[in-house]
């Protein structure tokens, strides 16, 4: 957690806690001893300590006690030190718990009125992970079977990873690989068996990879064919500033970005209503969005 300026530092468990006073005070509008005692196992007393601790010592002014509501109430003068208090860093925090919300009784977070679409699980093996975190962390070469579209059968590779990935829909690892003699990306869900370890250090680290440390802009913008009307109406949708969405990208995950924006370069839609956004430098972008 980031700690906020004025704020001391606080042990971790009593940090959750707080983040959680304030999560629940700011977004529900009433706090209780319950939410606290439900989410973290802990007794009346204790709970009710750690609001009054959370009050006197780090915000006195941000929490009064409503008779009627029978909690604590955000006062006027609220002002967050343990929690982003935007919209996006709460619906994220609804979207990390959501499967988790069934088991937390007393936690009032919107979880009834809140639908998240789950994705397929794409379960990756603690034995295929746990090396991989290793190899990363002390730079070490892997040896791996993988398979690909192109290769259905089991490949012996031999990689140097540096960085796990996650798109919004799989897990890839950033790593070179010496048959190609190249920086790629592998699928975790592809690898087969277990991988091995190999004892002597990689010469071809993160510092390496030219296309992951170097920076480029991706420009979303309205499709061009859509009325002046319409254009705003998207504007708005992707919180564009003078009509265009600037997203800063390593050149290794620009085609990820646009997969997450649904923007197919090698197709265009007959309907502007269907394609709603386009790339405006895309040509400058096509270097990195093929492998």
């Amino acid at each position: 957690m980031k700690r906020k300026q004025g704020v001391e530092q606080v042990r971790w468990d009593l940090a959750l806690r707080y983040r959680l006073i304030e999560t629940v005070a700011w977004w529900e509008g009433r706090l209780t001893t319950g939410h606290l005692m439900q989410s973290f196992g802990i007794s009346r007393q204790q709970a009710s300590k750690d609001i009054n601790t959370y009050i006197a010592e780090h915000a006195p002014k941000n929490l009064t006690y409503d008779k009627q509501l029978k909690g604590y109430v955000p006062s006027k003068q609220f002002k967050p030190l343990f929690i982003d208090d935007s919209a996006s860093a709460y619906l994220h925090l609804l979207y990390q718990n959501n499967a988790r919300a069934p088991h937390i009784e007393g936690l009032a977070l919107a979880y009834a009125h809140t639908l998240v679409l789950e994705v397929p699980d794409r379960s990756i093996k603690a034995e295929i992970l746990r090396p991989l975190l290793k190899a990363c962390r002390e730079h070490l070469r892997l040896e791996i079977e993988y398979v690909s579209l192109a290769n259905p059968e089991p490949e012996v590779r031999l990689i140097a990873p540096h960085t796990l990935i996650y798109t919004g829909i799989r897990w890839h690892v950033r790593a070179f690989c010496e048959k190609n003699q190249a920086y790629r990306d592998f699928v975790l869900s592809r690898l087969r068996g277990v991988p091995e370890l190999m004892a002597n250090l990689t010469e071809n680290g993160i510092e390496g990879d030219h296309e992951w440390n170097t920076e480029v802009p991706v420009l979303i913008i309205p499709d061009e064919r859509l009325a002046p009307a319409q254009k705003a109406i998207i504007e708005t949708d992707f919180g564009m500033s003078g009509g265009v969405l600037e997203i800063s990208s390593r050149q290794a995950l620009v085609k990820y970005v646009l997969q997450r924006y649904q923007i197919d370069p090698k197709k265009h839609d007959p309907k502007p209503e269907a394609q709603q956004i386009s790339v405006r430098n895309l040509k400058e972008l096509k270097p990195w969005l093929y492998d």
